[in-house]
């Protein structure tokens, strides 16, 4: 009798017999509990975070298989860095910083989905997404961290494969986390008050005008949309 298969997401480390996992399991005659039991073993790595699983049941045996996925690179930099999301404007707004034992974690758990054919390769890959998130490395933007990567400055700590980080280095990122998210909070409120100076001055203006004076000052598009809102806009288009 040949194998069946069932693919479903799961919570990292927390999944139950509940739908949809337990029903689809039910009619293969496997042992829920313990699949179950494996699954939350094998995931407890991705906890917080949706992960594809893929069982495959021997229908003769009922012996089974667990292959899991892995979330998106960028679901696991936010998840180490403790953020809810990377920067909307990843050039102008750093969000996080990771130090390079933690970019090699997240290349082993990546490990297979990954193009490069060295850790070191695969190293650069994650540090290229954490650049287009607004995370930095080591303290420096991701740009200047893949410049110092390539040219061997963290070789040795790559070639072990080191992950682990001391009580004090994991103190300094917090730190570190802290001033950025202050830092991020007070660009947020000069912005908002250059927003409103801009408002009140070209008050009576169309929508449309205000909105382009405000991106040509840098303002960020979602505290834009916040004081001219894109149906005001619409509502000033001429009818055709």
């Amino acid at each position: 009798m040949p194998s069946q298969v069932v693919e479903t997401l799961v919570n990292g480390g927390q999944a139950t017999a509940a739908p949809p996992l337990g029903p689809a399991l039910g009619p293969l005659g496997v042992n829920i509990g313990q699949v179950v039991a494996d699954i939350n073993k094998v995931t407890a790595a991705f906890k917080g975070m949706s992960v594809p699983v893929k069982v495959t049941v021997d229908m003769d045996t009922k012996q089974f298989s667990i292959v899991v996925g892995t979330p998106p690179a960028s679901q696991l930099i936010i998840k180490e860095v403790g953020i809810q999301k990377g920067s909307g404007r990843p050039n102008q707004d750093l969000v996080g910083d990771l130090k390079i034992e933690q970019v090699i974690k997240i290349s082993q758990m990546k490990d297979t989905a990954l193009l490069g054919a060295t850790r070191k390769a695969k190293v650069l890959e994650i540090v290229g997404t954490c650049q287009s998130m607004g995370v930095m490395v080591e303290g420096m933007p991701a740009p200047k961290a893949i410049a110092e990567i390539r040219a061997g400055k963290y070789d040795k700590k790559i070639a072990s494969e080191k992950t682990e980080l001391s009580v004090d280095e994991l103190k300094e990122l917090e730190v570190e986390q802290k001033h950025l998210k202050e830092e991020l909070e007070k660009k947020r409120v000069d912005h908002e008050n250059l927003a409103k100076a801009t408002a009140e001055e070209m008050k009576g203006k169309p929508a449309k005008e205000i909105r382009k004076r405000m991106q040509e000052l840098h303002i960020p598009e979602q505290i834009i949309d916040e004081f001219i809102p894109k149906d005001e806009e619409k509502k000033e288009a001429p009818k055709k």
